[in-house]
Parts: structure tokens; sequence; C-alpha cells
């Protein structure tokens, strides 16, 4: 039964169809995709709603607590990792933040579905993080000149196509990395807290029906694995949102400071 049971939980993590626009069902919304734009609109009117109410001393707790989080990027990943001339850089990093810790967060609540749960969509978050800072590289040193940055400067000239080329590799890589990172922990995460709660409600389910003293005990401590492995969760929705915006800042530092 649990073998079962966790069949259909694998299942569930597979994309399925909320909305079609063709009798054939090739074309249509997907429930990440669904989720996804929940997200966005969840983002959006937290932004606004901020916004409006941002005072010189704040006094509303929400609201400080946006405003802290914006700060955090601006100082932590802005200031403190791209340095000279961060501050034109801090929309992107605020909007990946915020729509990636909302969107982890989301997935955590029984019933939804977190968007960064499948590869497709940290593909285009990851796609949008590498097109930004490789245009700002070429935007900083003109086309030829970040070709040429890629490789440091003062190598012997024998090892500057070697290391050029092990330097390109790495940074065409890296839209692969950030997108896979955090597919990979989201999934993992809320995977084993499926599982948790499949085993929990099955040893329950065996207690109800007559079964003995020991599996309720064991059913108690699968509930107690359920709720540690649901607050590291909630750990991990935060630092997944921070790894990702920092290694971005990180790639824009990078493309745009003379090596």
């Amino acid at each position: 039964m649990v073998e079962e049971h966790i069949g259909e939980l694998q299942g569930s993590f597979d994309p399925a169809w909320v909305l079609t626009f063709d009798p054939d069902k090739t074309i249509g919304i997907t429930q990440y995709v669904f989720w996804m734009l929940i997200v966005f609109a969840i983002t959006l009117i937290v932004v606004m709603l901020v916004g409006k109410r941002l005072t010189l001393v704040p006094h509303n707790k929400f609201v400080n607590m946006v405003e802290y989080g914006y700060q955090f990027v601006r100082k932590d990943m802005g200031e403190g990792v791209i340095g000279h001339g961060y501050k034109k850089h801090i929309p992107l990093l605020a909007t990946l933040f915020f729509f990636i810790l909302i969107a982890n967060v989301v997935g955590l609540i029984p019933g939804c579905k977190t968007p960064t749960g499948t590869l497709s969509i940290t593909w285009a978050l990851a796609a949008v993080s590498f097109v930004y800072f490789n245009y700002w590289g070429v935007k900083t040193h003109g086309g030829w000149g970040y070709i040429k940055s890629i490789a440091p400067s003062g190598l012997p000239v024998v090892m500057v196509p070697v290391i050029w080329f092990f330097e390109f590799v790495s940074l065409v890589i890296r839209v692969l990395t950030l997108a896979v990172r955090l597919y990979g922990n989201m999934f993992a995460g809320h995977m084993a807290l499926g599982i948790f709660s499949l085993l929990s409600s099955c040893f329950l389910l065996s207690v109800i029906q007559g079964a003995s003293a020991a599996m309720g005990a064991i059913s108690v401590v699968w509930l107690l694995f359920l709720v540690a492995m649901y607050a590291l969760e909630c750990l991990v929705a935060f630092l997944q949102a921070y790894v990702f915006t920092v290694l971005s800042a990180v790639y824009i530092q990078l493309a745009t400071s003379s090596h």
C-alpha cells in the first residue's frame, strides 16, 4: 500500500494540464505555470501594498518585514557583492529574491504547488539571470572586450586560449547550475515531506483500524519527523532564494568588473 501511495506521490509532481487551448491538449497551462502566475500576482500585490504604505519610520509589521528583506538584498547582495554601481541592479535582484521566496513558501501550503518544483520554471529564472549579467558584461566592456575579459588578464600568452576555453565553459554552464540547484533542492524537499506525510498517515490509519500501541508510537515518531522536515523546508525556502539571488549578483560582478 505504501508503494502505491509513493507512486501516486511521484505522479503528482508531473506537469498536469489545468487549462488547454486546443482539442489535442498540446497547448495550455500546467499546474506549475498556474501557480507561477499566482505567485507573480502575490509578489506584485505585496510590492504595490508596501510601496503605498512606506513611511520614514514604518509602524506596520508586514511593511517593516518586506522593507527589511529589500534592505537585505540591497546591502548584502547588492552593495556587498557587486560594489560600485550596484544600485541599478537592485530591481532585478529584489524581484528574483522575493519571487523565488514567495514561490517556495506557497509550495509549503498543503494543496499548493511550488513553481520552483519544476525544471522549466527554474530554467526560465536562470535564463533571465544569464541574459541579464551577460548583457551588462557586453554593455560595460563592449562585445569584443567582454569576450576577451572571460580569461583573466596577466596570463602567459600560451595559456590564454586554454584558460579562456575553460572559463567560457564555466560561464555557459552557469545557467544550468542555477536552474538545477534550485529545482533539485525544492523538488527533493517536497518529495521528502510527501513521503513522511504518507508514512505518518499509513501508520495512523493502522492504529485507527485496531493495530497495536507500538504501531501508534511509530506513527507519532513519523509525525515528529514530518514537523522537523517542515521546519527545515521553511529554512530551505529562504536559503534557496538567497543562494539564487546572491549567485546572480556574483555573476553580475564578474561580468562587469575588470579582471
